[in-house]
């Protein structure tokens, strides 16, 4: 009796410490969430969405010009990451058992774990100096870098998961292997696959760093990817180190919008998780 009690004051203890770590873990996240919600808040309008940056000192103007600049490097981003990391995934887990194999999943762990600005540096480097200008298809390539490892490794993960059963009976009805590793394993680890993407994205739009050396920013509106352009993170981060309270509230309000957008993105990802969308079981 005496050992059952004890054992039933430790499993309280135990799960009051585990809460209490919770609430902790919780209350800066609360703390963010709530500081820019009333700070961005009063700042977001129509205008705010639909035009761009004004001078100093002349009311109104918005960040409409940096919101179309991060959907085209995003979406560029995408056009470039999604094949390169999901097609590197699909194939080491159908075929990188071997040296070859080893050595691109470690090059794609090694890139995970490399800072975004070195990233920017990089494409700088690459990109921006022999163009002798900055623009936005070199900042898309910074971030779709940045996007193909964590593709990658989701991709190999989720394809490993498909059962070994549904390739073998493809197989024996006579079906080739490249198209039992299109139509059947990816199809069925699509969902998967879809979170993982989305994810990727949501990460590629809040990169600030790899932009200030590739895209720069643009105060004008401009959808050309051979010119500089602006970006929601490079807008803030511009607002943000100024003297002035007015960039200082537009600021916090662009940081609302980015916060939303991601916010979005990941709640869209889970959503496709839990087989919600995206046609899984």
């Amino acid at each position: 009796m005496k050992s059952y009690r004890a054992r039933k004051a430790m499993n309280h203890l135990w799960t009051a410490i585990c809460a209490a770590a919770v609430v902790l873990a919780l209350a800066p996240l609360a703390s963010l969430l709530w500081l820019v919600i009333s700070n961005g808040a009063p700042g977001l309008s129509p205008s705010f969405f639909l035009e761009r940056p004004t001078p100093v000192g002349e009311a109104g103007g918005g960040v409409g010009n940096a919101i179309v600049g991060t959907f085209l490097m995003v979406g560029m981003a995408s056009l470039i990451a999604v094949p390169v990391g999901v097609g590197t995934g699909v194939f080491l887990a159908e075929k990188g058992d071997g040296k070859f194999g080893a050595g691109v999943r470690f090059v794609t762990e090694v890139l995970s774990g490399v800072p975004s600005i070195v990233v920017g540096i990089v494409a700088y480097g690459l990109l921006v100096v022999p163009m002798k200008r900055f623009s936005a298809f070199a900042g898309a390539a910074a971030l779709a870098i940045l996007m193909v490892p964590p593709l990658a490794r989701a991709a190999e993960e989720f394809v490993r998961l498909v059962p070994v059963t549904l390739r073998e009976a493809s197989l024996a009805l006579g079906v080739a292997q490249w198209r039992t590793s299109l139509r059947v394993v990816l199809r069925t680890a699509l969902p998967g696959i879809l979170t993982a993407i989305l994810l990727a994205v949501a990460r590629a739009a809040g990169e600030t760093a790899p932009l200030l050396f590739t895209a720069l920013n643009n105060q004008y509106w401009n959808t050309r990817p051979d010119q500089p352009t602006a970006s929601l993170t490079v807008q803030i981060f511009n607002y943000a180190i100024s003297p002035y309270d007015d960039w200082h509230q537009k600021a916090w309000s662009a940081a609302l919008v980015l916060l939303l957008l991601v916010g979005v993105l990941n709640l869209f990802a889970r959503a496709m998780a839990r087989g919600r969308l995206g046609g899984a079981p």
